[in-house]
């Protein structure tokens, strides 16, 4: 299928971009790179770093005005709120259940949204980054199954300046003065080795691995310096992997958006 025009999109869609996408033409300054490497036809996974709850905006700005409009993983709770979640479930964005008899929903909807000629935007870390210095950490398994189980292009996108709008966990937006939004992608991560093989464990862990080392290699050129130490694992280092991990009660707020682990 080829790339969805503007005309294409679900109404809802359309309305979304309507009104969000002069907002952030007018708050942020833009370096973007590598949109070469997004497929002009067919379903793609695109799977970036994640440093901000801004991400999915301002991500969806840099996919939309690339030519190829993205269907997004989201947290649930998204989908539960008062006409946000109404808007997101009619736009065609996929919510992602954990923990319930929903769980492979999302994948399901995701390998279906590829086949049909989609671009599919999955956070592979599936929260905010836990690295004190956010840089990749390590990443959950959903996007490489989705990709291994469709054959599909997986495509890595570095980014950085959504923290200086909204800071990991916080509340409140500096929206002055306009931030700069840098965002990278680079060719497809070849898994065509692992085709073959079981889609088991080892095999999802090896796809992972190597598009967090294509995420980080990106964010090294954005940032100009170089990742340090091996990749954060938050199980290793006691952090919860869910919710906000500077609360000392416990997760309250799940910021889920992998698929499964």
């Amino acid at each position: 299928m080829s790339a969805a025009s503007p005309a294409e999109l679900p109404l809802s869609y359309r309305t979304l971009a309507a009104l969000l996408r002069p907002v952030l033409l007018a708050a942020t300054k833009r370096d973007w790179r590598g949109t070469e490497h997004f497929p002009e036809e067919g379903g793609f996974v695109v799977a970036p770093n994640h440093i901000s709850y801004v991400d999915p905006l301002v991500f969806a700005h840099f996919m939309y005005d690339s030519g190829r409009p993205t269907y997004f993983l989201g947290k649930d709770s998204l989908f539960e709120i008062p006409v946000v979640g109404g808007a997101l479930r009619r736009s065609g964005q996929i919510p992602v259940y954990r923990n319930s008899l929903k769980a492979t929903d999302a994948y399901q909807a995701a390998v279906a949204a590829i086949r049909a000629g989609k671009p599919v935007g999955i956070f592979p870390e599936g929260t905010i980054t836990r690295d004190p210095a956010l840089w990749p950490m390590r990443g959950k398994t959903g996007a490489a199954r989705v990709a291994l189980e469709t054959r599909c292009p997986l495509v890595p996108v570095a980014q950085w300046g959504a923290q200086d709008i909204l800071a990991p966990y916080a509340r409140r937006p500096r929206l002055f003065p306009r931030r700069t939004i840098s965002m990278a992608a680079g060719p497809a991560v070849d898994l065509s080795d692992l085709y073959e093989r079981p889609i088991d464990t080892v095999t999802l862990r090896t796809a992972t691995d190597r598009l967090m080392t294509r995420i980080t290699a990106l964010l090294e050129g954005i940032r100009g310096e170089r990742a340090t130490g091996e990749r954060f694992d938050p199980r290793k280092h006691g952090v919860p992997e869910t919710g906000d991990p500077t609360r000392h009660d416990g997760p309250t707020q799940r910021d889920d958006t992998s698929g499964e682990d």
